[in-house]
């Protein structure tokens, strides 16, 4: 003990601090300021959704100002979820964020059936929507008055994927400067669409704002809202790295009000822009909508557009990427997913069994190019398991009264949010059967995977299989267990 401190002497200044760092207790630190949370929840937030999701709102709405009102209306439920995950959040401090609480309020199946849907459905599943939409608006110029290709926008986004999944398992470094590269590309195309719609409606435009063929089914008014939360969907991202937040208590909330009012008025002033211009007819027969805004009113500088918005999604892409191996490694840590998935490669340094997992599912889910079916097996996936989430704030208040709660919202904030989500869960089944029941089946699966793998106690000759699987996968891809999982 003596040498290690006379050693510490010695060194210099910086060696001396970094080498006491590595003899701390390795854990998540608090290292994100307010202004780091804010925009963690606004790039989560914003992707492609503000690109795509215009013509999937109007389409079930029917008129410009029942859309509007959608947009109004998701950006509002969105805020009412995120107050309620805040009470969660601060209360039960873990990486994992909605897993973690469902593990805490109903235990190990439903968290499981939590961790299955998001990892088999939601993430791969809204990775290959955004690298179609990122498909569909890079080739958008060379088909100016049709669809580009269904094979060849298939096949583009089969590129996409396949380049990031490199660039994730080869250098975590390149990662994150493709992230932040990208991120500037999308609210550059957001700032340049909301500016020219100020100057549109200064031109008196505004003919199309109007409640004209409103849509009088209510299952299809429900069903807008599917288009609408997707393009809010990342809200609770935050929630994930909650240990890393500095003064959690004060900061989460501030940084969910300023960033959720934020996205909703830059959502709704861009839809008023598109609106300025396109009529709803125009916007329906548009897969593109922000390459038919810029077509009509930037000449020969319109493919500007297009290449904005190919970098948000591409960066979006990245971005799922990226992010993925936290979510894995919590649901190791509860003994729920193959331990392999936690695992780095030894001289990258990257996450590259889950990476490559990750992107398997997705290619899979490119078997349909259908950009608002996807939407809907991701919003009914997604909405269900987060307003059971929700249903843990009063639940817990009943079931663990002595849980330290330093922020405690008012129970009829969950109660609005948890009627609103059956609301969206279960009135679109009769809408869209099909979409919905498939949603279902894919859930479905996770019910005997967690029987047959989790639950029921395995024979050793399964598990001596399953060790040697485990075994011949850690030395095909050059994989172990990081002595430091939380940096990841």
């Amino acid at each position: 003990m003596t040498e290690a401190k006379k050693d510490y002497r010695e060194l210099p200044t910086g060696e001396a601090a970094a080498a006491k760092d590595e003899t701390e207790v390795v854990g998540l630190k608090p290292k994100m300021t307010l202004l780091n949370g804010i925009t963690v929840i606004v790039g989560s937030i914003i992707g492609s959704g503000i690109f795509i999701s215009p013509t999937g709102v109007l389409l079930n709405t029917g008129s410009v100002g029942m859309s509007l009102i959608v947009w109004i209306a998701s950006g509002v439920f969105s805020m009412i979820g995120a107050y309620c995950y805040a009470e969660l959040g601060c209360m039960i401090q873990k990486t994992g964020a909605d897993y973690a609480y469902i593990m805490v309020g109903f235990g190990p199946f439903m968290a499981f059936m939590r961790l299955w849907i998001e990892c088999m459905i939601v993430r791969p599943c809204s990775q290959t929507i955004v690298a179609l939409t990122f498909s569909v608006y890079i080739m958008k110029p060379f088909f100016p008055n049709c669809a580009p290709p269904d094979d060849s926008a298939r096949l583009l986004a089969a590129v996409c994927i396949l380049v990031l999944t490199f660039v994730n398992c080869w250098n975590v470094k390149w990662a994150t400067r493709v992230q932040d590269i990208f991120t500037g590309a999308k609210l550059f195309a957001l700032a340049v669409i909301i500016i020219t719609g100020f100057v549109q409606l200064c031109l008196g435009h505004t003919e199309y704002f109007t409640f004209e063929n409103t849509e009088a089914d209510i299952t299809k008014i429900a069903l807008s809202f599917y288009s609408g939360l997707f393009a809010y969907n990342g809200w609770n991202y935050l929630n994930f790295v909650i240990e890393e937040l500095k003064d959690p208590v004060q900061n989460l909330p501030k940084a969910i009000y300023i960033s959720i009012s934020l996205v909703t008025v830059v959502y709704v002033l861009a839809n008023v822009a598109f609106y300025t211009t396109l009529s709803p007819a125009e916007v329906l027969g548009s897969e593109a909508v922000a390459v038919t805004f810029a077509n009509r009113l930037y000449g020969y500088m319109a493919w500007i557009m297009p290449f904005f918005v190919a970098c948000s999604t591409f960066g979006a892409v990245n971005g799922v990427l990226l992010t993925s191996s936290r979510l894995f490694y919590a649901g190791a840590l509860e003994g729920q997913m193959p331990e392999i998935l936690t695992m780095i490669q030894v001289k990258r340094m990257t996450p590259t069994p889950a990476v490559l997992f990750m992107a398997f599912l997705s290619l899979a889910y490119l078997g349909s190019s259908n950009i608002f079916a996807l939407i809907s097996y991701v919003g009914f996936a997604t909405w269900l398991s987060i307003g059971l989430a929700v249903v843990c704030v009063p639940l817990l208040r009943y079931t663990h009264p002595d849980l330290e709660r330093p922020i405690k919202v008012n129970l009829v904030w969950p109660i609005l949010y948890i009627i609103a989500t059956i609301f969206i869960t279960i009135v679109p089944m009769i809408a869209a059967p099909v979409e919905t029941g498939i949603g279902v089946g894919m859930i479905a699966t996770g019910v005997p995977v967690y029987f047959l793998f989790i639950y029921i106690r395995k024979p050793e000759p399964i598990k001596k299989m399953l060790r040697a699987l485990d075994g011949f996968m850690q030395k095909l891809m050059m994989v172990c267990k990081p002595e430091k999982p939380a940096s990841l």
